[in-house]
């Protein structure tokens, strides 16, 4: 994800900011060179609101989010610069890059978590969904097994799972696709996080089971029980990401294997606004072409 304009917040009266990225730079090693899957991207998302990061596949969505939550395998990668600033729930503001390692998992998966894009590979197939949600539960919020497990049925009844006392003793293998998403979901939500970043969590699915997903989970908004929850959203085409966005910064660099040395000059940054239409899906340029800087509602 090359540089590109940064996705500026409302102004007035919206509170401080929940999370402010500066200038972050991811870097990859390789033997042909240093790979810049992130290069100096800005952006500032406050409590409350939703934003969609979208790209072509390769333009450093998922690793912006892998470096958010500290999971970039080094080696081959780090962060080699910039800034992200997380505003804890006591008010107190942290540089995830520069936090030591018990301090940030203490904050992963409690404020800060994540749904991956393939379910089957994030999901532990040793253990049952239930075992993976109640650990969680019980590690950051100090329940009981009876308590946790209470816990994740709940959770599993909230992304609609139907028999879900049936399905907390069930590996991931034994589920559908879409029932391994909205379990997935499901264990991102566990423990009621201030940020979740959403790493295209329907792409593999069907157009169905996508549009259930995205109308059934319960995705956090300021109009929720608790208004500090906030939503990042990480989606490949701008249609997914605007039915609950109301920015969504695009961009559309080259593929990574053809910008190994520098940023691509064709990253673009643009504004998303809710539809005002009847239908919920925003019309967008075509990928192979970098968008308008707006457009007009239909």
């Amino acid at each position: 994800m090359a540089a590109g304009a940064e996705a500026t917040p409302q102004t007035g009266d919206a509170p401080e900011a929940l999370l402010a990225i500066r200038e972050l730079r991811t870097h990859f090693g390789t033997d042909e060179g240093v790979v810049r899957a992130v290069d100096g991207v800005s952006l500032t998302l406050r409590a409350g609101q939703t934003l969609a990061v979208v790209g072509e596949s390769g333009s450093g969505k998922s690793v912006t989010g892998l470096s958010i939550m500290g999971l970039i395998p080094n080696p081959p990668g780090r962060v080699v610069g910039g800034e992200i600033l997380f505003r804890r729930r006591d008010g107190t503001a942290v540089d995830l890059v520069k936090l030591a390692r018990g301090a940030l998992l203490k904050l992963r998966g409690k404020e800060i978590s994540m749904i991956f894009q393939e379910p089957m590979t994030s999901l532990n197939p040793v253990f049952t969904i239930g075992d993976q949600i109640a650990e969680s539960v019980r590690l950051h919020l100090g329940k009981s097994r009876r308590e946790a497990r209470a816990h994740a049925r709940n959770m599993l009844e909230l992304v609609e799972i139907p028999a879900a006392d049936r399905r907390l003793d069930e590996f991931p293998h034994q589920l559908s696709g879409g029932m391994r998403q909205r379990a997935m979901i499901a264990l991102a939500l566990a423990n009621t996080p201030s940020l979740l970043i959403a790493d295209e969590p329907t792409t593999a699915l069907d157009v169905t089971i996508q549009a259930q997903i995205l109308t059934a989970a319960p995705w956090p908004t300021r109009s929720r029980t608790d208004p500090s929850r906030t939503l990042r959203r990480q989606a490949p085409r701008r249609s997914s990401g605007a039915r609950a966005c109301r920015r969504s910064p695009a961009r559309w660099p080259a593929p990574w294997h053809r910008r190994p040395a520098a940023p691509s000059p064709r990253a673009a940054s643009c504004a998303c606004p809710r539809a005002r239409s009847a239908s919920p899906i925003w019309p967008t340029s075509p990928m192979g072409s970098a968008p308008a800087a707006s457009a007009p509602a239909r």
